[in-house]
């Protein structure tokens, strides 16, 4: 599959206008293989290109997971509530990596004990933006021990639930369209986290 390198797509889209970088995303195969590369909002437009992305669950001492809500400003999904940190390595960048550095730039937090939890691949069209979420989704756990800083261009509001006060959040409350798989993949990392008790 003819690839773009995101250096030769950035100098091109940017040079000599001003224009901001496009943001580039990898490209992969049903089993996670890297195939090429495409810009970010191409990636999202139906049908979808299957990428590369990563959630993220924290937790506190308590076992209560760290929700964000959206930003209003965002192009996807906004306004909604998801899990504490979501998003797409750069091509070449590792999942992990993209991971820590988006919880810093998103919540200013930098995870404790960050840990993979298995990856889950899904095909979730968001019906309020037409955009579709065509993902092989890279799954981390982990702790939020500091005080929290959100960006408020990436974070509309946060929280701390419980098992309990998710349900009910969920049932009253717009939520991510991928939020519900991810937190089901993950489960089995997360109770191995958080110790039965949390109830997750």
């Amino acid at each position: 599959m003819p690839t773009t390198s995101a250096t030769d797509a950035d100098n091109s889209a940017s040079a000599g206008t001003g224009a901001q970088e496009p943001i580039m995303l990898e490209l992969v195969d049903e089993s996670g293989n890297t195939i090429g590369t495409a810009e970010k909002l191409s990636a999202h437009q139906a049908p979808g290109l299957l990428h590369r992305a990563f959630s993220v669950f924290l937790f506190d001492e308590q076992g209560r997971l760290l929700l964000q809500q959206r930003a209003l400003g965002k192009y996807h999904s906004p306004g909604v509530w998801s899990n504490t940190c979501c998003g797409h390595p750069y091509p070449g960048e590792s999942p992990f990596a993209a991971a820590a550095r988006r919880t810093h730039e998103e919540l200013g937090l930098s995870p404790s004990l960050l840990a993979q939890a298995g990856t889950v691949r899904y095909n979730h069209p968001d019906p309020a933006s037409g955009l579709v979420e065509q993902e092989y989704n890279h799954l981390f756990v982990g702790l939020a021990q500091a005080s929290l800083h959100p960006d408020p261009e990436e974070v509309g509001d946060t929280a701390f639930v419980t098992a309990e006060e998710l349900a009910k959040r969920h049932a009253e409350a717009p939520f991510s369209a991928w939020f519900m798989t991810v937190l089901d993949a993950a489960r089995p990392a997360i109770r191995e986290l958080t110790g039965d008790a949390a109830g997750w």
